[in-house]
């Protein structure tokens, strides 16, 4: 009779190990999803690794059976994604000029400093593209989350109503509203990165020497530029719109400061982007949208604190 409990025992602490090991592959099997929603949610790289980490100690601590992983998963994250938003509105209403959400390092390729970890490395420009942050960014978080999850990761509408604690009926009418909001502002059809880099090579090289009608010619009728420099870096605090406006502001900023900056390709978001380095730290980056094979959308990130995360020695 003795052994009976310590027999208990052993098969106790087995099982919850077995448990456990379930759980880190469940995570693992879905970081990249869980910490995509984070930051599609956020924009912010660092609120989203927190996210990221408190989604797995919840799930950890999961001692139920779980039929789908998956769903738990992004629910727990949306949770935590709409808490951190609502911590946060104020400093957002406060924010001083545009804020641009911020630049996320992707792919593998050489980016000597900068850690980009393979779950990171596999998110597309289609789930993470600066574009359609941007356009996320305009609507409420419920919205944002609803969409994210219903257009981007294909869950249906019962995992959605369960992840926002709210009926199917107002759910639908959140990705209604979001989708017609997201489509009115952009389409969703993300270049290839050959076709990016090409044109961001153009827009680059035109602004580096001064060719106004060659950078002209690469930006679209309706481009627009946003610029974030968060109180802390000169940028402008509202949307630069139409090519001649913002050809002649990316020219200035180039005769004020390109002789002391040393350009640089990074994969961001999923595409190609442009950093500038001053005494080897990176001070500015651009990203683009396109349209029709032409610039539509310029988003200068000037602002130290999202820069941060990038920062380390240049390339070469």
């Amino acid at each position: 009779m003795a052994q009976g409990p310590a027999q208990d025992d052993g098969d106790g602490a087995a099982a919850g190990a077995g448990v456990e090991l379930s759980r880190d592959a469940d995570f693992l099997a879905h970081r990249g999803m869980v910490f995509s929603i984070a930051y599609d949610l956020t924009g912010i790289v660092a609120d989203a690794e927190d996210i990221t980490q408190e989604t797995y100690l919840r799930w950890r601590a999961v001692r139920e059976p779980v039929a789908n992983p998956r769903a738990y998963l992004a629910r727990i994250a949306t949770r935590q994604a709409l808490n951190s938003i609502r911590s946060t509105a104020r400093r957002r209403e406060e924010y001083p000029g545009e804020w641009l959400p911020e630049p996320l390092p992707t792919g593998t390729g050489p980016t000597p400093g900068v850690t980009v970890d393979p779950e990171t490395a596999a998110l597309t420009a289609a789930e993470v593209s600066t574009a359609m942050l941007v356009l996320l960014q305009a609507l409420s978080g419920p919205e944002r989350a609803a969409f994210i999850l219903h257009e981007v990761f294909g869950f249906g509408y019962p995992e959605v109503a369960e992840a926002l604690d709210a009926g199917q009926p107002a759910v639908r009418q959140l990705v209604h509203r979001a989708r017609e909001r997201v489509q009115a502002g952009a389409p969703r059809s993300v270049p290839d990165a050959a076709e990016h880099r090409a044109v961001v090579g153009r827009f680059l090289e035109a602004t580096l020497t001064g060719r106004i009608q060659a950078l002209l010619d690469v930006l679209a009728p309706d481009v627009v530029l946003l610029s974030d420099g968060g109180g802390k870096a000169l940028a402008a605090l509202r949307p630069v719109r139409g090519p001649e406006k913002v050809a002649r502001l990316m020219l200035g900023l180039a005769s004020k400061y390109a002789a002391g900056a040393v350009p640089e390709f990074l994969e961001l978001n999923g595409l190609p982007g442009m950093a500038f380095r001053e005494d080897g730290a990176i001070t500015t980056v651009f990203q683009v949208s396109l349209a029709g094979g032409r610039v539509s959308g310029v988003y200068s990130m000037r602002n130290p604190d999202k820069l941060v995360h990038l920062q380390g020695p240049p390339v070469g």
